[in-house]
């Protein structure tokens, strides 16, 4: 059971199904040059965005990934100006990039420019990121755009699929996070997306030592629900070149003031504190990762 069937689009993973009522198909199956993609109003969550039969994002719930995504590392930077995301074709992350003052540049690398087209069409609250003029939109491979680049970054984000999808395996290993580093000044600071600790535990172990093997502080940031992805919940790893980073506390305080005039509605600086608080099974598993 997976795909369009009977009004409902099912994803499964693992033995586990997650499934929406669909309410109308608006891009069925697309084969572009990388990936299939498919975006359709379901009867609850909005309009939904899928790629490679998994949900990337719905309209209702976008927002506790992309702000904490975003807000994460940036409050974690004295001054985060310049900034790469790799992925990120929904403009969610953009969207919340460029609310920041600090921010001067933020540069998008994006493989496939179909997920941005129907990102615009379908998903107008999260692509009006493409509209920021402190953006500058790379369509290539990452691998290839990050490999040009020395102490560049004060921020790389990793805003892309699955670990278990085709064009997205390799962001998932050590020689991009060589990549990463190379480009990462020294004092920047990486997000990219972690994986539900309950469901995939033994991949966040391996993937939270690729990551600290070329940085010396990782942290993983759990506390992000998400009802359509499977499992319920999804996390962050968070690293810095810097050894004395304490990415738990953040470098900027935001007041209930500033809370409203960003148009923040899950991050806050408790969020950003208590997020990296861990259930004593992910403490555990992650212990010898953490210095």
């Amino acid at each position: 059971m997976e795909g369009f069937i009977d009004g409902h689009y099912f994803e499964k993973w693992d033995g586990m199904v997650i499934g929406l009522q669909v309410k109308e198909i608006l891009v069925e199956e697309k084969e572009t040059e990388y990936q299939t993609v498919s975006v359709f109003e379901s009867k609850t969550f909005g309009n939904v965005l899928v790629i490679d039969e998994v949900i990337q994002c719905t309209e209702r719930d976008e927002f506790p990934y992309h702000e904490m995504m975003a807000h994460l590392p940036l409050f974690s930077h004295p001054n985060p100006e310049k900034v790469l995301i790799i992925g990120g074709g929904d403009g969610g992350t953009i969207r919340e990039l460029a609310k920041h003052s600090l921010v001067k540049e933020i540069h998008q690398c994006e493989l496939d420019k179909f997920v941005i087209q129907v990102s615009k069409k379908y998903l107008p609250k999260l692509a009006v990121g493409y509209s920021s003029p402190k953006l500058v939109t790379h369509l290539e491979d990452g691998m290839t755009f990050i490999d040009r680049y020395v102490e560049e970054f004060d921020i790389i984000i990793t805003d892309c699929s699955d670990y278990d999808s085709e064009t997205c395996t390799k962001l998932y290993e050590e020689a991009y996070y060589k990549k990463i580093k190379k480009a990462l000044k020294p004092d920047g600071v990486i997000c990219s997306l972690a994986d539900c600790m309950l469901t995939d535990a033994e991949f966040m172990k391996r993937f939270t030592q690729t990551i600290r093997k070329q940085f010396p502080v990782v942290r993983y940031a759990f506390g992000v629900y998400t009802p359509v992805y499977i499992g319920g919940q999804c996390g962050f790893l968070v690293a810095s070149k810097d050894k004395n980073k304490v990415l738990e506390d953040p470098v900027r305080q935001l007041t209930d003031e500033d809370v409203k005039d960003m148009n923040l509605r899950y991050y806050n600086t408790a969020t950003h504190k208590a997020c990296f608080a861990l259930p004593q099974y992910a403490k555990e598993a992650l212990r010898e990762y953490y210095n």
